[in-house]
């Protein structure tokens, strides 16, 4: 039985540590790799197809916005407004047609941040958790009717912990996901800078997407900030009984991976709110 309750709770621990790690290798992974880049071949064939929507649409938002915007023909055949809308067309055109090498660009951009934070932290990899020896030793000292109580508290904290593990890993396939759903749909928002009332619906899209890519800068730093403020494990009442034990190192041990996941689901709030969205 104390066998089963460390193993128990061992596997959850292995479980947080296998998210965690998995954590780093997602946020530094380009798209183009992510599940050996058959999503994304998917994602630019859908891409191309919207393309092609969205420069019957590019011409729509031009001319509303010529409509709107001038009070008369005779204001279009000045040379400067016509050079002014000519530079517009063409610069909404040329975010129609090479929309998906500015997402790439911008992509890179926020990786490159999120290299620069790895290296400046001196992280190469998520810190994993391990069992204290002393609770090990505890536990396997107790005898069989002992370990009863201890199951029943591995149980539920082991649950706990694998819970918050797939919370916390299911935030970051969401931002992978947001980034294939921004790249696929880009073309038509994109159009919308052809004209200049409809304008503002490009420019949120461009901040809204350059928001989830810089998503992974804030993961990427909670888990950097977890790793030190868990670098101290928490404190093994060795003087307690197991049962108090092991519960208070449980407790204290989920209160530390709650503030990680925590910030991990609120990094797109934390970004959203730096850059006013």
């Amino acid at each position: 039985m104390a066998n089963w309750v460390v193993g128990n709770l061992q596997n959850a621990i292995d479980t947080w540590n296998g998210k965690l790690g998995e954590i780093w290798t997602l946020v530094t992974q380009s798209p183009t790799d992510f599940k050996g880049g058959q999503i994304w071949d998917v994602i630019v064939n859908i891409h191309g197809g919207v393309q092609a929507i969205a420069l019957a649409l590019l011409v729509l938002f031009f001319v509303v916005g010529v409509m709107k915007t001038c009070g008369s023909f005779a204001e279009v055949k000045k040379p400067e407004h016509a050079l002014k809308l000519f530079i517009r067309f063409a610069l909404a055109k040329g975010l129609v047609t090479y929309g998906l090498e500015l997402l790439m660009a911008l992509f890179k951009i926020v990786q490159g941040l999120v290299t620069t934070i790895m290296n400046t932290a001196g992280f190469g990899g998520a810190t994993t958790t391990a069992l204290p020896n002393e609770l090990i030793s505890a536990v396997e000292s107790c005898g069989f009717f002992e370990s009863i109580p201890l199951w029943a508290v591995t149980l539920i904290g082991g649950l706990f912990v694998t819970v918050l593990s797939f919370v916390m890993i299911l935030s970051v396939y969401g931002r992978f996901f947001k980034i294939y759903l921004y790249t696929a749909i880009a073309p038509i928002p994109l159009s919308t800078f052809a004209g200049e009332p409809s304008q503002n619906v490009g420019k949120s899209f461009i901040k809204s997407y350059a928001a989830v890519c810089l998503e992974g800068a804030i993961i990427i730093l909670a888990c950097i900030i977890f790793s030190l403020f868990a670098s101290s494990p928490p404190v093994v009442d060795t003087g307690a009984a197991p049962v108090t034990m092991v519960w208070k190192y449980i407790g204290e041990l989920i209160f530390n991976m709650l503030v990680l996941v925590g910030t991990v689901k609120a990094s797109d709030r934390v970004v959203r709110e730096m850059m006013g969205l």
